[in-house]
């Protein structure tokens, strides 16, 4: 069944109670998904750098693994984000790998924060602090296993490029041969999970020169199936539904914000939303709004 949610705030205002908002979006999801839930958040940058999400094992010493990396780490539960500049990712990966290889790299990007795991969304919500997270936009995901096994690792948001994530609900019929055509283009793809094959192909996409939007395009023409994105870039926010378009999808817009639910009820609780557009995401229609535009 699972549930999605996104936030794409255009007024500034908003942006110290992203966190807040996206929580209660999840909190009311729960019941569409209560295996595991993630979710991804594009807050401030520094100019130069980039966060490294890391995900290790319950009681992974993170101020230690900070210690030896020479890098600043903010833990957050079984996550943290390491801050390290651009020019040294790849030392930083290596020296990770050599350190701790345990623990993962699940997200990385100038802005994006992504944290996900096994639970309940409401729990899983609060064990992250999601509440206290600001930013500009953000998207979350309430999962109910049926194509994989309840892992954190099958749990969304995916993130197969820099600050790019997408959460899904549906199922691809194709996703295997996207798989192996992603493999001979060198985007490999780490998990069972057929949302993780329809992030890499966005990424793919965007790698070879197309806007998030095109992307979404293209993937009306190479991605077989049903099934709702919502994705999200360093700077943009995006929905889109296959032509048969079954699985529900609500959105609501006002002059201070973009949102998508699964449900309405994911929206009930947002400011304004008593005056806002409230409209159902027509089927095989990019929708996408970018702060750079």
């Amino acid at each position: 069944m699972c549930g999605i949610v996104g936030l794409f705030l255009k007024d500034p205002k908003l942006e110290p109670q992203l966190g807040a908002l996206l929580s209660g979006m999840l909190d009311v999801m729960c019941d569409r998904g209560p295996d595991s839930a993630g979710f991804a958040v594009y807050g401030a940058g520094n100019h130069g750098f980039v966060k490294l999400t890391l995900r290790g094992p319950d009681g992974t010493d993170f101020a230690a693994l900070a210690s030896q990396l020479g890098h600043a780490i903010v833990p957050r539960g079984t996550h943290a984000v390491l801050s390290v500049p651009a020019a040294e990712e790849g030392l930083v990966r290596a020296a990770l790998a050599g350190l701790a290889p345990e623990v993962r790299v699940v997200g990385t990007g100038a802005r994006m924060e992504l944290y996900k795991e096994v639970g309940l969304p409401i729990e899983v919500a609060r064990r992250f602090k999601l509440e206290s997270m600001s930013g500009t936009h953000a998207i979350g995901h309430t999962r109910m296993a049926t194509e994989s096994a309840v892992t954190t690792d099958g749990a969304h948001p995916f993130s197969t490029g820099p600050d790019q994530c997408l959460v899904h609900n549906g199922s691809l019929s194709n996703h295997a041969g996207v798989r192996r055509r992603l493999a001979r283009e060198g985007v490999n793809v780490d998990t069972e999970n057929d949302s993780e094959v329809a992030a890499a192909y966005l990424t793919y996409r965007m790698r070879s020169g197309d806007t998030l939007g095109e992307a979404l395009e293209h993937s009306l023409d190479d991605l077989d199936g049903f099934y709702t994105f919502v994705v999200g870039t360093e700077s943009g926010f995006g929905v889109l539904r296959d032509p048969i378009a079954c699985k529900p999808a609500v959105m609501a817009e006002t002059d201070a914000y973009v949102a998508f639910g699964s449900e309405y009820r994911a929206l009930a609780g947002l400011p304004g939303i008593e005056t806002a557009r409230v409209f159902e995401p027509e089927p095989a229609k990019v929708y996408f709004w970018d702060r750079a535009a």
